[in-house]
């Protein structure tokens, strides 16, 4: 049976074409209007939806320097630590309603990931229509609980996730009775390295799990994404800014507005010719087969003149005899004057 989920009032499934997911994330930097003003160019770049992330430092970690607080793993953000990123990157709550507001008149569906349990009570007064929950949070099981018992769609990332990890998130949302769970394919490095991405693993994650699979895209450019795309994700976010010389904790591996356009355009190309499996011709292929291959007589003949390699050959176009008859004809008669050029019939052919 096909999967079908609404995230608003927009269709996901295996025949609706890809939803596009703009993430604004820290893209903002700390600028109400520039916030706004990357909800309209993800409008106009194609994007189905603005995502943004509800959390504080205080509500993602704690304003603590001991070692493992800082941020060490060969990452963009090395050197500080994950309260100090947290203080640059988060987006402030006041703004959020508001956001949202803006959002879906310029007709874009918005939502959001939570971090905490405090911000999914947040998010639920502002009636969010769908949950995105980020890599690192797949593994709270408290925190994914109660999101699923919204009843709301559920958009996992699963980049730092084994499949155990997925496995036990995938459990937790069933048990509280909601089946309205999309996996993302996801590398979580930033920018992620094109050899890591694998993403065979869209088409194998939505068999084995019996979901709506996807793709969230760390890449440079739009190229990974449209491949996701052709192997069947049906869901692709991508980080959007204006400009990435503007800076911030995410605009190094973010899109601009005109990469963005492209990739959705190339997106929406790759949907129409990917197309149906079909073995019908087309108007135009049907005609063109007009010039397909076909026998014919290759120099003036008389009467009673031997069929041979010379005189007899397959050329195009392909309105003589069709070329499965070469061998059968080889030999015989032909049995009346014809000149280089005529279409061979079999009223030409002497079998006597």
């Amino acid at each position: 049976m096909k999967k079908e989920i609404y995230i608003g009032s927009r269709l996901v499934s295996e025949d609706a074409p890809a939803f596009i997911i703009a993430e604004m994330s820290a893209n903002h930097l700390m600028d109400f209007d520039r916030a706004v003003a990357i909800m309209k160019a993800a409008r106009e770049a194609g994007a189905d939806a603005i995502k943004i992330q509800t959390y504080t430092p205080d509500s993602i970690t704690l304003n603590c320097e001991a070692p493992c607080f800082q941020i060490t793993q060969g990452t963009i953000w090395d050197g500080t630590t994950l309260y100090r990123l947290y203080e640059t990157a988060y987006t402030p709550w006041e703004w959020q309603p508001e956001l949202k507001r803006i959002a879906e008149e310029m007709g874009l569906i918005f939502f959001s990931s939570p971090f905490d349990l405090h911000s999914i009570d947040f998010l639920e007064e502002m009636g969010v229509p769908a949950y995105k929950v980020a890599s690192p949070e797949i593994t709270d099981i408290p925190f994914l609980r109660k999101i699923a018992r919204t009843g709301k769609p559920v958009i996992i990332s699963t980049g730092i996730a084994y499949m155990a990890d997925i496995e036990m998130a995938l459990r937790t949302c069933r048990e509280e009775g909601n089946e309205q769970v999309i996996l993302l394919k996801c590398t979580s490095a930033y920018p992620a390295p094109y050899e890591d991405i694998n993403l065979r693993t869209i088409p194998s994650m939505r068999e084995s799990f019996d979901c709506i699979a996807g793709l969230s895209d760390h890449t440079m450019g739009g190229a990974v994404a449209c491949a996701a795309v052709a192997l069947g994700a049906k869901v692709v976010e991508k980080h959007l800014t204006l400009r990435r010389e503007d800076g911030g904790p995410d605009a190094a591996f973010s899109m601009e507005p005109e990469e963005f356009r492209e990739m959705t355009d190339n997106i929406r190309k790759i949907e129409k010719a990917l197309g149906r499996v079909s073995y019908d011709l087309t108007p135009k292929q049907a005609k063109t087969r007009e010039h397909s291959r076909s026998l014919f007589v290759a120099e003036d003949m008389k009467a009673g003149d031997v069929f041979t390699p010379q005189n007899l050959r397959s050329v195009r176009p392909g309105c003589g005899l069709h070329t499965m008859y070469y061998e059968e004809i080889l030999g015989k008669k032909i049995a009346r004057d014809a000149a280089l050029g005529t279409p061979l019939s079999w009223d030409l052919v002497d079998f006597g």
